[in-house]
């Protein structure tokens, strides 16, 4: 089976929108992929604040949101199409969204931009809700990566995705077990703003700067890292606990994130030793997401991990960048098959389940 299909993932960072024409194929359960076409469009300062503020909103407004969000999102992929001559190639959509809301102890999970708006803008299949079905099964609908990583990248032991939140994958057997690490992308982020930098690119503002113990301490010290997995953080995590801890203490920018770069490393570690059942001598660690560009970060992180006999991998820039987009159309080909798409020894879920509302557009 092949499948052409365009992912959408938009992430907490608020970078931007991530679309990627896939070409995915299936030969007796063998899954392969080739990214075509892929490109981030960054959002505009009104729909970064928009999306920031979507917690806020009352109920009218918040759908409202979630109804223009998805025919900005429809407009942008029918514009890619157009772009990229991608007309009549496109089988599906595979849509993620934009998270807004994440309670999965209330057995809820929301993302802004309406997948029927999406297909009625493009005239396509449209799969989205991609996380509600686990977590109505008392998963935590997070992270759902995995299943891409299990079936598309198999070469590896442990998987890193260094997006505004960092989580991680662990195969242990023919078992997979995820978390969500720590805030990354989204709290250096913020802290490169303060210097009137978007991002701290390749970690060369952390990089000249001193770590602070007494504040690595404080941020090592979050009872959310002494939870046994399953688990997975909501965004508000990083800017409404960590971000107010980091500020109260006196240090530079620089140092702030020196030592933010240190925690994340330190967590990264802490959770391959929890999460490693056979040791981890000889592996493997792919690393993908926005962070996988900061040379600093990485650089920390396998200072951490080679003690662990660890070798901290990234892929080229394409798979990089793009592999969660990737992963979201791979989760709607098992949607469109009916099998499998999110699974239950990561997310903590009765049972795998298989997750996503189809909307057929005009076809």
């Amino acid at each position: 089976m092949v499948y052409s299909v365009i992912g959408l993932m938009s992430g907490s960072s608020l970078d931007g929108l991530d679309i990627a024409f896939v070409e995915l194929s299936e030969v007796r359960g063998q899954w392969s992929y080739t990214i075509h076409v892929a490109e981030c469009l960054a959002y505009s300062p009104q729909w970064v604040a928009d999306l920031k503020g979507a917690v806020t909103l009352n109920a009218r407004d918040y759908q409202l949101l979630h109804s223009a969000y998805g025919h900005y999102t429809g407009q942008q992929v029918k514009d890619f199409i157009f772009r990229n001559n991608l007309e009549h190639r496109v089988h599906f959509i595979a849509s993620h969204g934009h998270t807004t809301f994440h309670m999965p102890e209330q057995r809820m999970t929301a993302q802004l931009g309406d997948g029927a708006a999406i297909a009625a803008v493009t005239g396509l299949p449209v799969i989205s809700d991609l996380r509600a079905m686990d977590v109505a099964l008392g998963g935590q609908g997070a992270p759902i990566v995995p299943i891409g990583e299990k079936l598309l990248f198999p070469g590896y032991d442990y998987w890193l995705n260094l997006g505004g939140i960092a989580n991680l994958s662990a195969k242990n057997g023919e078992t997979f077990h995820a978390f969500d690490v720590c805030p990354a992308n989204r709290v250096l982020d913020a802290l490169a703003a303060a210097l009137g930098k978007m991002y701290d690119e390749n970690g060369t503002l952390a990089s000249g700067g001193v770590i602070d113990k007494t504040l690595l301490d404080a941020l090592n010290s979050q009872s959310y890292y002494s939870q046994a997995f399953p688990k997975s953080l909501a965004n508000d995590f990083g800017t409404d606990l960590l971000l107010p801890l980091i500020h109260k203490h006196t240090l530079s920018v620089q140092g702030k994130l020196r030592t933010y770069v240190a925690h994340i490393a330190t967590q990264i570690r802490q959770s391959l030793e929890a999460v490693s059942r056979e040791g981890t001598n000889d592996k493997k660690l792919l690393v993908t997401g926005g962070g996988a560009f900061n040379q600093f970060l990485i650089s920390c992180i396998q200072e951490e991990l080679t003690p662990l006999g660890v070798a901290v991998m990234v892929p080229d820039a394409q798979t990089a960048a793009f592999k969660e987009a990737l992963v979201m159309a791979l989760i709607g080909a098992l949607r469109w098959q009916q099998k499998t798409n999110v699974l239950s020894s990561v997310t903590g879920a009765s049972r795998d389940s298989v997750n996503g509302t189809l909307w057929l557009g005009e076809g």
